[in-house]
């Protein structure tokens, strides 16, 4: 009833033909590969009274509405799809939506590959289809599952690679915040199918499946568990599953099944006619409670001549020979392929393609003529190793078992695999462009197996670059390393070429997901380097000139780093070259900061601003991993404060922030959280700094970016310390230290050294904090990191007034020699940190006409921040020493 009147729902809205959708909702219901397989004679459930119970016991529970996750684990062969068919069956007459999603070894790399054939299927999509029909039966599909549409429908299309700008206007996001909306808009998918009936949401062989998948799952998982939906989610044991902290998660187990168990499996697949006993216990000590090898191992002794058919029972037809019986499951299959006779040819052109293989494509690599090859396929099909969804010629198939397609694939000799390898490539480019285009890294694998390294080359760059813009970094680094792989195999004089342009990506994809100072990323950097100089690619030398400034200005190695970044903007200026321009201004500002060159870091950051074009410049966040004016306006909000501007300062980080936010930009985001955490430490707002440093936390978990993480850490220690945490946040302080080296990193070190020992001194450890301050003081020497050197002297000062026995002046020293490096700098901020607690102290030794000249020129400077708490304790200190040595001249206005 539910089905008629949701496919009258259907008609009503237009569907361009109700009973097709009809057949897709039944259709939709029924993607198990044991569907296929209706009346061909199932593998019997035997000893899995328990599992099964546990599966509707937790299925009684999701459809009232306490979303459940099963965790189904077990070795090759054990039974786990079977266990999903079985409940499958039990569920036949019960109102449900059920969602099957196959993982494959030869996609562990292609983002949301399960996903993507779930949504193939469902909507009914057809071979010779054209574009407007499947954004047809793209937009009824998700009609059952969502009341908008219009909004979804131009997310799922880019995710299969439908071309839709005809219809729905541009997608206007970052590949991270599409890659972020897509995998929201999948799981709301699933809660709204929930919202008609129950969901059973299956995801097989998990143990193949790609990084995005994963995180999919995640999200799914999180989000189930206040709706009618069981997700089922089975792999090998290898696979180690991070969702069973949540309550709503079971794991499972699969055991072997017992000696009696697997003569029950026997005896079904035999008719109930008894098996010499003889041949019964070699089967059942030989398979060892494995039921896919008990099943194939029967099947093969019945389909030889070694037993006779008595009618009610078997007898040997003769004596039994000792190795008769086969002793392996692979051997097992590879004696029922051997007597297929012309179906094992076929068997194996399809094994060579994969698990799942089309009717067409099969048809194009073989080179049969179609009587054969149908002839072939039914063979296969009847012997039980082989699955048919369809109709020749537009059928799809699939083996059984992984371990049939291995054994089929293993009886394939070298130099005949190269061959079939390369022949599914062929075919697949000048017959399957949409294949093409959506999976390069398929044509990278087949070709990658057929020995020819160039094209195989070609199609692991597309797949790298086409994962990165798809924000899905992992696949990415995967695919450039098989690139790199095969080089070997590349003639001399085209392999540089070749190198250079899978390290530069390489490079990109290592930074965003290992973090800048990452030891590969670095290596990939200085690779492509060289490479550039060997063949004279100046073109393709900014990105690895940015990746190598990144990589040791974060390892605080900022001589090197300067020297590139000179060098960066000398040949940016010589070729004229806007793009590069920018970010060659931008690294040099950056660079400048850190060596305590303020009004030079200024200058060549607002050189950077000033060449940004949103419309041009926007895409080079993909190439040099963050946006370069979100890079320079949160450079300059740092360059600013310090020169004493903090109002502009704070503006200019705000506006960093938001447009970080509006490009979605995954490592853009990361970066200006991080800059946004410092800029608000400097200015003492512990409120907005433990908020955006929570945000940078979870983000940086979420993304597994331990180098934004090390930093988010230290920063929300500090910021507890002042909410009255002091122990909680001390200890996160100096675990965040160690996080942050472990990455690679130096920089900032000075900075978080000072901050431990701020709060130490607070603590009532001014000693310890003393010895801490000394460590960032070296290391200020030893990497020439300066722009933190006059706060880590003023924090000495501020130590040594906490000692048991202060001595005043030798702090006021420290105080002075803090104000005279800021001076020095052009820091106008940190030299009136430093004088007002110069000034302060000298109030408190009577010192008061001398305190007032000190600060009063200094104060009178400042144009703007006047209720700033630097700017207000200062104007304080000036109020009490005309108090108390009652100067001429009058405080100069505070403008607040």
């Amino acid at each position: 009833l539910f089905e008629l009147a949701e496919l009258g729902l259907q008609i009503l809205k237009g569907f361009p033909d109700p009973l097709r959708a009809w057949r897709v909702v039944r259709e939709g219901a029924a993607e198990s590969r044991f569907e296929a397989l209706h009346g061909a004679g199932l593998t019997p459930l035997v000893g899995r009274d328990h599992e099964i119970g546990l599966l509707l016991e937790q299925w009684e529970r999701a459809k009232e509405g306490e979303g459940q996750v099963v965790l189904l684990a077990g070795e090759p062969g054990i039974g786990k799809s079977r266990l999903v068919r079985a409940l499958r069956e039990r569920l036949e007459n019960e109102p449900h939506t059920a969602l099957s999603h196959y993982c494959s070894s030869h996609h562990q790399t292609s983002p949301l590959h399960p996903v993507i054939g779930l949504l193939e299927r469902a909507a009914g999509f057809a071979a010779d289809d054209l574009v407007a029909t499947r954004l047809d039966k793209l937009e009824a599909l998700l009609a059952l599952s969502s009341d908008d549409v219009p909004v979804v429908a131009p997310l799922l299309a880019a995710l299969l690679s439908l071309e839709a700008g005809a219809r729905y206007p541009p997608l206007d996001l970052s590949p991270h915040r599409q890659k972020e909306r897509t995998l929201e808009v999948l799981v709301d998918q699933v809660l709204g199918l929930a919202t008609r009936r129950p969901v059973l949401a299956l995801y097989e062989d998990v143990h193949w499946a790609d990084p995005t998948s994963l995180e999919l799952l995640d999200l799914l998982i999180d989000r189930v568990q206040g709706a009618p939906v069981l997700v089922l989610i089975t792999f090998r044991p290898q696979f180690e599953p991070s969702w069973t902290r949540y309550a709503h998660v079971t794991a499972l187990t699969l055991s072997r099944l017992s000696r009696r168990q697997g003569a029950a499996i026997v005896g079904r697949l035999s008719g109930g006619k008894a098996l010499p006993p003889a041949v019964l216990d070699q089967i059942v000590a030989k398979t060892d409670g494995v039921p896919l090898f008990v099943e194939e191992l029967t099947r093969t002794v019945l389909e030889t001549n070694l037993l006779r058919d008595e009618g009610d029972h078997y007898a040997l037809a003769g004596p039994l020979p000792p190795m008769a019986i086969p002793t392996t499951l692979q051997e097992s299959l590879l004696a029922r392929l051997e007597r297929l006779a012309p179906a094992r040819e076929v068997a194996q052109v399809a094994a060579a393609i994969g698990r799942e293989f089309s009717h067409e494509l099969l048809a194009r690599t073989t080179a049969l003529p179609e009587s054969e090859l149908q002839a072939a396929l039914d063979d296969l099909v009847g012997s039980g190793l082989v699955f048919r969804r369809g109709t020749p010629p537009l059928a799809t198939y699939s083996f059984k078992h992984a371990l049939v397609q291995d054994a089929a694939y293993a009886t394939l000799v070298r130099a005949k695999r190269q061959r079939l390898h390369a022949r599914i490539a062929a075919a697949l480019e000048q017959h399957f462009p949409e294949t093409v285009q959506a999976q390069p890294e398929l044509l990278a694998h087949h070709y990658t197996e057929a020995g020819l390294a160039e094209p195989a080359i070609d199609y692991w760059l597309r797949a790298g670059q086409r994962a990165i813009a798809r924000s899905a970094m992992t696949e990415a680094v995967a695919q450039l390393r098989n690139g790199l792989n095969l080089l070997k195999g590349v003639p001399e004089a085209d392999r540089s070429r070749c190198e250079l342009d899978l390290q530069i990506t390489l490079g990109v994809a290592l930074m965003a997901t290992q973090g800048w100072a990452a030891p590969e990323a670095g290596r990939a950097n200085a690779r492509a380097r060289e490479l550039c100089e060997q063949i004279g690619a100046t073109s393709q030398l900014w990105p690895v000139l940015y990746g190598q400034w990144v990589f040791h200005g974060v390892r605080a190695e900022h001589t090197a780093a300067r020297e590139v970044a000179d060098e960066f903007l000398r040949r940016v200026q010589d070729h004229q070259e806007t793009s590069a321009t920018l970010v060659a201004h931008r690294v040099s500002g950056t660079g400048s900061f850190w060596r305590g060159e303020v009004a030079a870091a200024r200058s060549h950051l607002e050189q950077a601003l000033a060449l940004y074009d949103p419309e041009r410049h926007r895409s080079l966040a993909f190439l040099y991993v963050q946006d370069p004016r979100v890079a320079a306006l949160s450079g300059i909000s740092w360059t600013l404060f310090a020169l004493g501007y903090p109002e502009q300062a704070r503006a200019r980080s705000r506006e960093a922030l938001d447009s970080a936010r509006e490009l979605a930009h995954l490592n853009t985001l990361g970066y200006a959280l991080l800059f946004s955490c410092f800029f608000e430490q400097y200015r003492g707002a512990w409120r907005e700094a433990q908020e955006r440093a929570e945000t940078l936390v979870e983000l940086s978990t979420e993304q597994n970016f331990p180098h934004f993480l090390a930093a988010a850490t230290v920063i929300r220690g500090w910021a507890l310390t002042q909410s009255g945490e002091l122990e909680t946040g001390l200890a996160q302080l100096l675990r965040g230290l160690p996080a942050w080296r472990a990455t690679g990193a130096g920089l900032y070190e000075p900075y978080f050294l000072g901050l431990q020992a701020e709060v130490l001194g607070r603590s009532g450890a001014a000693e310890e904090g003393l010895d801490l301050v000394a460590q960032a003081l070296h290391r200020v020497e030893e990497t020439g990191e300066r722009w933190f050197e006059a706060e880590l002297h003023r924090m000495t000062g501020e130590l040594m007034l906490r000692l048991p026995n202060a001595d005043a002046r030798a702090a006021g020293a420290r105080f002075g020699i803090a104000a005279a490096t800021a001076r020095q700098q052009g820091a106008k901020l940190w030299e009136l940190r430093a004088a007002t607690r110069l000034a302060q102290s000298w109030k408190e030794q009577g010192r008061c006409g001398e305190a007032h000249d000190l600060l009063s020129p200094l104060y009178s400077q400042f144009t703007e921040g006047f209720g700033t708490p630097d700017l207000q304790a200062a104007s304080a200190v000036l109020r009490e020493t005309i108090a108390s040595a009652k100067p001429k001249k009058p405080i100069p206005r505070s403008g607040s």
